[in-house]
Order: C-alpha cells, then structure tokens, then sequence
C-alpha cells in the first residue's frame, strides 16, 4: 500500500529490459478480495505474541516498512505525514486497530491492520514482517488474525501493492484476493497490463495461474473519484 516511496524488492531486483528498483517501487497495483479463502488460513507460532502498538511504539511503527536505517531516515517526513492525514485525526483508532506481532522479548517484528478508508471500504494496511523473520510463516498468520476479524457484510476488502512484492501477492492471492483491471483507481494509474507479465516472469508458474483478474465494484471506483488523498 506503499506509494509515491521506495520499497525494497524482498529477495531480488526485477532486471528487466529498461526497468530499474525505483520505476518497480513507484508503480501501483490494486487487489480486492471478496470472500476470504478460510484453506489459506494459519496459526502463529507460541514463539511470538500479537497485541496492539502502543502510543510509545509510533517510530518503531513508522520505521518497520523499510530493511534498512537509511531508508527509514528518508521516507521518515512521508511516514509522519501518512500517520497525520490518515490515522491522527481519528484520534486512537490507530492504536485499536494496528498490531504488532512481537518475538519472546516482546520487540515488534511485524506489522498490518484493517482500516476503514474513507470510512467506507475495508483496506489492509502495512503487511509487513521484519527481513530477517521472513520465511517463519509470520506474515500468513497475521493476515490470518486481520481478516479473520471481518464478517461477510465487511467484504469486499482491498489492498494497494507494488510488482517488486510479488512474495505477498501470491500471499494475497491464497486468501482470495483478485487483481483490479481498472486502469485508474482514485488518483492512480494501476499499472497492472504493463507489469502483469513481470509478475509472471518473477513468480513460480504454479502461483502465476492461481492469479485471478476483476473489475472492481463501480460504486468503490465512483466513491475514489471524488477524494484526493491515497487512504489505502
């Protein structure tokens, strides 16, 4: 969900002809999921524990999406300005919703949540598990946690992503999440027909078929046409 920044590609950098990391970080794709696929589902290790961020944890919140200090320190402003135009002004909401999975010391070392964007649609934000406790099944079980907290009437649930995630779009498609078609999605261009084919380049041919592609619902569409900040 992570635009207009940097992102790190998790295991390799997409070489492709004429592509570099920056263009792959900048570009926007859009999924939604319309009924949780409950096979996808997982259970955290007893080696960690989940519970909300505390008012305390806001930095360590802040600098979780970036594998390195240096990342953190630059986007440190877009992060403090995405926390003030979408969490602050609903006072402790944030601290309700977002959680943290943390290990036996209780140090966070990931990250996601349900937000209500623009009080309307259901969007998973920040799935993110620290580089080095990827691979433990951790970010299957949090997803697990955060979707299994909705009802049927809260679907259909979205998401924003970029190609160099393709580790957990295939993760998002397990759960039944679909790839959006629409070529604009609020203020964004969805660049899915240009880098659809890098994805299959760059995912095992086994995940690249289950990808599923839809149109989202015209109401969400018409709904995105009239904001102008990125909620999701």
């Amino acid at each position: 969900m992570v635009e207009e920044m940097k992102t790190k590609v998790e295991d390799k950098v997409l070489k492709m002809p004429g592509i570099v990391e920056e263009e792959i970080s900048a570009k926007n794709l859009f999924m939604m999921c319309q009924k949780l696929n409950r096979n996808a589902l997982s259970e955290l290790s007893d080696e960690y524990q989940i519970r909300n961020c505390r008012e305390d944890e806001l930095d360590i919140w802040k600098e979780m999406p970036f594998d390195n200090p240096k990342d953190a320190k630059k986007y440190r402003g877009f992060m403090a300005d995405y926390f003030a135009n979408v969490y602050a002004k609903k006072g402790n909401l944030f601290y309700e919703k977002c959680l943290f999975v943390c290990d036996k010391n209780d140090k966070p070392i990931a990250t996601a949540f349900i937000w209500k964007a623009y009080d309307e649609f259901n969007t998973v934000h920040w799935l993110k598990v620290l580089k080095k406790h990827e691979d433990k099944g951790i970010g299957r079980a949090l997803l697990s946690v955060i979707m299994k907290e909705l009802s049927e009437v809260d679907y259909p649930v979205y998401l924003h992503t970029q190609p160099s995630s393709y580790r957990a779009i295939k993760l998002y498609s397990d759960f039944g999440f679909k790839m959006l078609s629409d070529p604009i999605v609020g203020s964004r261009k969805n660049d899915l027909e240009e880098y659809y084919p890098i994805l299959e380049n760059y995912m095992t041919k086994d995940d690249f078929i289950k990808l599923q592609i839809t149109k989202a619902p015209i109401n969400f569409i018409k709904r995105l046409e009239t904001v102008r900040d990125n909620q999701f």
